[in-house]
């Protein structure tokens, strides 16, 4: 059931007016001049993470293309797995064109989600752009007793006690649900498993290999670096086949009996009343970086797969993803 409603953020895009995604300003004879100074993007996380790792691509990419002229630096704004840094960014007034934020699906869940909601979510920015796509990734040490995917399910069945599930995210957010999904669909109640959240996917890391947890769900691009120095192994990524690189050996969801896959979007938002004239602006150099082989250069050294999606297509992929959401967490009895 849920490989179908996957199956549908894949394939399903929503009609929609160009004048629904407008913020609707004029442009003033200072606005035509933009940008006029520096520029940040933050990442609402710590470092390491997809978030960080996603800003800190496009700032070194855009900088050292000249795309963007004036200078971009990265603010890590780490809290509630994005929903702290989201609740003052939705409702800042200033700095409206200089402050862009990269997000994930976690935008969309902590806005459905009943436990720790955020009444913030992209309809409270301006989409900008989808940059990348990502799969999740269940790991385990590389001295874990568990070999397969399947070995973890049989132990949390047995005795969902006996097993930490760990993930940079807080409950019912994105790695939350990257962990529970096998569960899930191999029969187990998710409220049953034992979840631990911790603030991005580097401290994740860092209780899997300070055993404070059994297993981690996180992404699979993050992830690739800890693989290849022996620290962890990858049981299964959330992928509909089997990905490239250094993960290359690692079954997907499918291949180990799991009925199911989780796409994690990345893409970058500019505030909620954004000038018309930042908004053209921001949307041609990303279109422009996107073509850049020093931006395909930061794909590949990430272990991430390119998908463009320009401001428009980016906002109906939204609200088609949003349903996609809102119909998990329901199947998981967390939607609110």
């Amino acid at each position: 059931m849920l490989k179908k409603i996957f199956s549908v953020s894949m394939a399903g895009v929503l009609a929609l007016s160009l004048a629904a995604c407008s913020s609707g300003g004029n442009t003033t004879a200072s606005e035509a001049k933009y940008p006029e100074r520096g520029i940040t993007i933050v990442a609402p996380s710590g470092a390491g993470g997809g978030w960080d790792l996603t800003a800190r691509s496009i700032a070194k990419t855009m900088n050292a293309t000249k795309l963007i002229e004036e200078p971009i630096t990265v603010e890590n704004k780490p809290g509630g797995g994005g929903a702290v840094y989201m609740a003052e960014y939705a409702t800042k007034e200033a700095e409206n064109d200089y402050m862009m934020l990269v997000k994930s699906p976690p935008i969309l869940i902590n806005n459905n989600k009943a436990e720790g909601n955020s009444p913030y979510g992209y309809k409270d920015t301006t989409p900008l752009a989808q940059l990348t796509r990502d799969y999740g990734a269940i790991v385990v040490r590389e001295d874990s007793k568990f070999q397969t995917l399947t070995d973890v399910l049989e132990a949390i069945k047995a005795d969902p006690t006996a097993v930490t599930l760990a993930g940079g995210s807080a409950p019912g957010s994105m790695d939350h649900l990257v962990g529970i999904l096998p569960a899930f669909e191999y029969g187990i109640d998710p409220k049953a498993v034992k979840y631990v959240s911790y603030d991005g996917g580097g401290e994740a890391v860092a209780a899997l290999l300070g055993d404070n947890a059994d297993v981690i769900a996180t992404d699979a691009s993050t992830i690739a670096e800890y693989v290849k120095s022996g620290d962890v192994r990858v049981l299964a990524v959330s992928s509909p086949e089997r990905l490239e690189g250094e993960l290359s050996e690692v079954p997907t969801f499918m291949e180990e009996g799991i009925d199911a896959e989780f796409t994690i979007w990345r893409g970058i938002f500019g505030p909620k009343n954004m000038s018309d004239n930042a908004k053209e602006y921001w949307s041609t150099k990303l279109e422009e970086m996107s073509k850049t082989e020093e931006w395909k250069q930061e794909l590949e050294q990430n272990g991430w797969q390119s998908e463009y999606k320009d401001a428009a297509g980016f906002e109906e992929y939204l609200q088609t993803q949003e349903k996609v959401i809102v119909e998990l967490l329901t199947a998981l009895d967390m939607q609110k």
